[in-house]
């Protein structure tokens, strides 16, 4: 289709419904709201839903997973098909199925039932495994990727979407996307059942870091699961990928909130077809946050699905509340107000409030389009950000005679200007460490052109607990590329 790459999905599918009414008392007999008018919308749930995201982006989609002929697969088959080919795995009883009751477009109640759990692989199932161009895994713990893990192990999958009742991903996967509890609780088993936990992993004394211990806690599953990366879904601040060393945080682009039920398959399912299509890994991850965000923004899982016909009444569903790829939610960021105020004394306040200090380092000579993205995702992480500024003499001592084209003045009074910006430090040093020695601060921003070899900085923030993160570099953006183009005429008058 269109050339997209074909994507087989491996894992436990599920039949949701969501029964979306308005309450406006509650029951004379208990304290429970009445929840009156109820309009009732089926979808496909679980690795169901992934597979129908990855056929809506025009892919050829085979769907392994265990369904029978209860009323509630029935229903699930009418939903996938014609979009998605089946292969079902014998199961031990009916599909399981999720209800979610909505007031005023807010859950209120789940039911959950059904118990089917499949029984063996088949023949089929494994042959199709074997000749994929692509596997995308969903484990929902119901024993589907269980019965094929021996030839999903000789041939890993894209992505692998863990959740808490299923099994660790396959040696070899190259991305796999828990969201920030599911890693929590991954990594915090991978802990027990390896010893004692990894050098740097705690640090008493010091302040909590939500966005440090998620960085060792993805580094740790790479290396327990003998994976290629992982990236933690953080609900509205996007991802983290780690390759096992210091980490990309792919900020979510700015939208409205909305249902964020089903945000993890829109996730997984974007982030395989990508890297079926030949994408990097971080490319994949960031089409993936994207995709997210606007799956939210448009509505989510509530604006999905069909009303059912008189055939598929039988049955409850809703989301599966494991499932919830990208629900974690970040707390507002509400630092002190912008006043360009000593980098120390905003610190002080914002530390003494129990906020989280971001600080973010560079010559920032000519401005651009790529600083500026790098600053405003920067400050979404905490609750202030301090730039540090290489003085005139560093700049020097860095880009030779002739630079900064801007002298030191100019570039803090842009700084300052920025609304994302809330206080401007300098060092005169090649290397601002002893500067980020006094300030001291929870997380430390570089741009995601450094390798980990050029972060001496990472070392320093290990010695009290804080966190060196990188963040997408806006491509052909740089201030030295400005002036090449400058000083051969390219780009116009400026």
């Amino acid at each position: 289709m269109d050339g997209k790459a074909p994507l087989v999905v491996v894992g436990d599918a599920l039949l949701d419904r969501d029964l979306t009414g308005h309450a406006e008392r509650l029951a004379p007999d208990a304290p429970v709201p009445v929840v009156a008018d109820c309009a009732e919308r089926l979808r496909p749930g679980g690795a169901a839903l992934t597979a129908w995201f990855a056929a809506l982006d025009g892919r050829d989609v085979i769907l392994i997973t265990g369904v029978g002929d209860d009323p509630a697969g029935r229903a699930l088959r009418r939903l996938l098909e014609p979009r998605v080919r089946i292969i079902a795995l014998p199961v031990t009883g009916p599909l399981p199925e999720k209800t979610r009751i909505l007031a005023q477009g807010r859950p209120v109640l789940r039911l959950d039932r059904g118990t089917g759990r499949v029984l063996d692989a088949t023949s089929q199932a494994r042959a199709a495994v074997r000749s994929a161009a692509a596997v995308l895994v969903s484990d929902y713990g119901r024993g589907a990727v269980d019965a094929l893990r021996d030839v999903l192990g000789e041939r890993p999958p894209l992505v692998w979407d863990p959740h808490p009742r299923g099994g660790p991903p396959v040696p070899g996967a190259r991305l796999v996307a828990p969201a920030r509890s599911e890693a929590r609780t991954f990594a915090s088993a991978t802990e027990t059942a390896a010893g004692p936990p990894d050098p740097g992993s705690d640090h008493p004394g010091t302040r909590d870091n939500d966005l440090r211990d998620t960085a060792r806690e993805a580094a740790r599953l790479v290396r327990r699961w003998r994976v290629s990366a992982v990236a933690v879904t953080l609900g509205s601040r996007g991802a983290l990928l780690s390759y096992g060393d210091h980490p990309l945080l792919v900020p979510a682009p700015r939208m409205d909130g909305g249902d964020a039920c089903g945000a993890g398959d829109r996730f997984a399912a974007t982030a395989a077809g990508l890297l079926a299509d030949g994408a990097l890994v971080q490319e994949a991850v960031e089409g993936a946050v994207t995709a997210a965000t606007a799956f939210v923004a448009a509505g989510g899982a509530g604006a999905l699905g069909s009303p059912p016909s008189a055939e598929q009444t039988a049955g409850d569903a809703g989301q599966d509340g494991d499932d919830a790829g990208a629900a974690d939610r970040a707390p507002s960021r509400h630092g002190p107000p912008h006043t360009g105020a000593d980098p120390f004394d905003v610190v002080a306040r914002v530390r003494a409030a129990g906020g989280t200090v971001v600080a973010a380092g560079g010559c920032f000579d000519l401005l651009h389009a790529g600083h500026v993205r790098l600053l405003q995702a920067a400050r979404e992480i905490g609750d202030c950000l301090v730039v540090c500024v290489n003085s005139d003499a560093s700049v020097r001592l860095r880009k030779g005679e002739g630079r900064p084209v801007n002298p030191l003045p100019d570039r803090a009074r842009v700084l300052h200007a920025l609304a994302c910006v809330d206080a401007v430090a300098v060092f005169d040093e090649e290397t601002p460490e002893r500067l980020l020695d006094a300030l001291r601060p929870d997380v430390w921003v570089k741009g995601g052109d450094y390798t980990g070899a050029e972060l001496p900085e990472a070392t320093l923030l290990e010695e009290w607990g804080g966190q060196t993160v990188l963040l997408p570099y806006l491509d052909g953006r740089s201030s030295t590329a400005l002036l090449a183009r400058g000083a051969t005429g390219e780009g116009g008058a400026a």
